[in-house]
């Protein structure tokens, strides 16, 4: 990275010299001759601020215009939207209790079936011809629901 790169990307990314030699573990005074330009600027400080300046995301496509916000410890799109760290996580049960109603309640459900083939349960030293009992069809259902009525 160029001389003066590094500076304007510090002067970015940090509002004093003291909170950037805080977070590169160093003395100020040896931010101050990097800014300076009277010593070389640690490749590894580069490296860091970068990350940094980038929000902690991977260098990936995927993760373009993404980033980090630490003092709220958020994620931000490129849309502006925060995404915390417990509503991400409550994410996979949202979208479980989402499927399940629309089962329950038959809502145009539609199953996503992986092509992966599934044994009959083992028991008693041997496989199950075929299954228990057997699953009763969507139709089949609102038949004996009008039956029932």
């Amino acid at each position: 990275m160029l001389h003066e790169s590094f500076v304007k990307l510090f002067w970015r990314t940090f509002d004093d010299i003291g909170q950037g030699a805080a977070w590169f573990h160093v003395k100020p005074i040896t931010v101050q001759r990097w800014l300076d330009g009277r010593s070389d600027v640690n490749p590894m400080a580069e490296k860091l601020l970068i990350i940094r300046n980038r929000g902690y995301l991977p260098d990936d496509t995927r993760w373009q215009g993404f980033r980090i916000d630490e003092d709220y410890a958020t994620i931000i799109t490129p849309e502006g939207r925060r995404f915390s760290p417990k509503e991400l996580e409550s994410w996979a049960l949202r979208f479980d209790e989402y499927h399940t109603l629309k089962r329950l309640y038959e809502l145009d459900y539609i199953p996503v079936r992986s092509h992966v083939v599934t044994p009959l349960p083992f028991r008693g030293g041997r496989r199950l011809e075929k299954p228990t009992c057997e699953t009763v069809a969507k139709d089949k259902k609102k038949m004996y629901r009008r039956k029932a009525k």
